[in-house]
């Protein structure tokens, strides 16, 4: 038979060679206890004489199961998310699961918009990651019913569990250190981007002002009408000088530190720069940028081992599971 006109062999059609329903075939592949053996036979006779190969859609139906989770991550984290997606796979080919990627693109799709779509696929869970939320968006993950493990921030549900690093936490104890020394010439870069992470960032770096009895008020507000971070930091930093800079993306920390040094500035001499969110790119400029590391790969695993186990039912002790940092010193800050 040419291959061109050979018609690829389904669950659908082993179905209709057998004169049974979809539901019945998946019940046999899965090995169900619930078919009659005659039953049981003629499918059986049908996926040889078809040469059926089942796969893992046609597994999971039985029990309602496609054995795929979805994993929705925003473009514009690709970056960042490479060791992430990396233990979340190792852990999901262990458990037998799939994982099929869903990107989020701003101003385009919403996420509500997004899981909805993931659920009418029939996926077995969603694990999200998304640092460009609103709280609000936020909160509206804990109205679907479907296992979600949301990475990032702690969010809690009935159906929802989540895997994160403390920001507020980390830039808190990072404030507080410079403050104990009697450094209390902070500034915070704004990032329009996150709007989320902003108010985390905020609210630690301000917590640890007021424990020390002062009032935080150098956040670095990004104008709308400047496209770039850098465009207005050049100007920004032509009259303006900070022991500390803090900035939230390795673009704005380099944004920063360009901004600085063209100004006369010099980093770390004059003023520290720091990123909140570490890549390989902070390690290749110069100077090399100090950062907070987060644990990217143990953030994908812990999440895929927290879904095996809410699809299975079995006992979670902690839904919102908290992971340690490091802060990695380098050429930016003395």
């Amino acid at each position: 038979m040419d291959g061109k006109n050979m018609k690829r062999v389904t669950i659908y059609s082993v179905a209709h060679e057998a004169g049974v329903s979809l539901a019945t075939v998946s019940r046999v592949i899965n090995g169900s206890p619930v078919v009659r053996e005659d039953t049981r036979q003629k499918v059986q006779a049908a996926i040889a004489k078809l040469d059926y190969k089942p796969n893992a859609i046609a597994q999971g139906l039985a029990l309602q199961k496609t054995t795929s989770i979805a994993l929705v991550l925003p473009e514009s984290s690709f970056n960042y998310t490479g060791k992430l997606i990396n233990g979340l796979l190792n852990v999901a080919k262990i458990y037998k699961y799939n994982i099929i990627l869903h990107t989020s693109t701003a101003g385009i799709n919403e996420m509500n918009e997004i899981i909805e779509n993931v659920i009418k696929s029939r996926m077995d869970g969603i694990i999200v990651y998304n640092d460009t939320l609103k709280s609000e968006e936020l909160k509206n993950l804990k109205n679907y019913s479907i296992p979600i493990v949301y990475l990032g921030y702690c969010v809690e549900g009935d159906s929802i569990c989540s895997v994160y690093v403390d920001l507020e936490k980390a830039i808190y104890e990072f404030t507080s250190d410079y403050l104990k020394r009697g450094i209390d010439n902070i500034a915070l870069v704004e990032d329009r981007k996150n709007p989320l992470e902003m108010e985390v960032l905020e609210r630690g770096i301000t917590k640890a002002f007021k424990e020390y009895g002062k009032k935080f008020g150098n956040l670095i507000r990004i104008p709308s009408d400047y496209r770039t971070t850098y465009s207005y930091l050049r100007k920004y930093f032509s009259n303006h000088k900070h022991d500390l800079v803090i900035a939230n993306r390795d673009t704005q920390a380099v944004a920063t530190m360009n901004s600085c040094m063209e100004n006369g500035m010099k980093v770390p001499e004059d003023t520290e720069i720091f990123c909140m969110m570490d890549s390989k790119y902070n390690d290749i400029v110069r100077p090399r940028i100090s950062s907070l590391s987060i644990p990217t790969y143990d953030l994908g695993a812990v999440a895929m081992r927290i879904m095996t186990k809410m699809l299975n039912k079995d006992p979670i002790s902690d839904k919102s599971i908290e992971l340690s940092y490091l802060v990695s010193l380098r050429d930016t800050t003395k």
